[in-house]
């Protein structure tokens, strides 16, 4: 579990800490992103992509392989559940298939996509520079008749909004296990869905030291023997 916190912690850009191991690329949760989504979102697929948008959110808003995506403030998010808590993950570890989908689909697209091409991905090696291009190279190219089937959405969470909305992290595991049953592609989904979930601590039977004051009657029975 040490050995896991550890390396989700170094996931974290400027929100907390910076991440040096990408390995994992998953920070820990309850990020402020900014958005707030009341009721579970409509999510529609990206033509040829194993991807889902959402065309009526204000925020760039994506799901796939089991989690909810969404780039902000310069960074990518994501979550198993779709009003979070935000889990901030580093661009070498974003999935492929959300850097590949094209600028149109980004509902609220940042400053620096103008110009780009609205059926093409954006330009994130012209954005995060070479080091990053090196890391990831030919992200931008696949056989499109190769991408995997979508996941299916999780539907079972349209009922869960308002004051029904699962805060803690692992009420939402235990929901989640229970209805959705699908098994995520990519390590960084895999990931989240193994995370040990907080367990509640149990008490421990209280332990009568080996020096205990004798009782009363105790007392007494010592007091005779001394007498005697």
């Amino acid at each position: 579990m040490r050995r896991l916190l550890v390396a989700m912690m170094m996931s974290l850009g400027p929100v907390t800490s910076t991440q040096a191991q990408v390995s994992v690329g998953i920070s820990f949760p309850g990020v402020s992103i900014g958005i707030n989504v009341p009721t579970y979102p409509e999510l529609v697929l990206v033509p040829d992509y194993p991807v889902y948008y959402a065309p009526r959110a204000d925020w760039n808003y994506f799901f796939y392989d089991g989690m909810y995506w969404v780039y902000q403030r310069d960074n990518w998010y994501a979550s198993a559940w779709y009003n979070g808590p935000w889990y901030q993950v580093g661009p070498e570890m974003v999935p492929l298939f959300i850097l590949r989908i094209p600028v149109r689909y980004y509902r609220h697209p940042p400053a620096y996509f103008r110009g780009w091409q609205g059926d093409a991905p954006p330009h994130w090696g012209e954005h995060w520079g070479r080091d990053w291009e090196a890391h990831r190279g030919g992200w931008d190219r696949w056989d499109r008749g190769s991408a995997p089937p979508p996941a299916p959405l999780p539907v079972y969470q349209r009922q869960y909004s308002g004051d029904r909305y699962p805060r803690a992290t692992e009420q939402q595991h235990a929901i989640r296990s229970e209805q959705y049953r699908y098994e995520p592609k990519e390590a960084v989904t895999r990931q989240h869905y193994d995370a040990p979930q907080p367990q509640p601590q149990q008490a421990k039977p209280h332990q009568q030291g080996k020096h205990q004051e004798a009782s009363p009657s105790q007392q007494q029975g010592k007091d005779r023997e001394n007498k005697n």
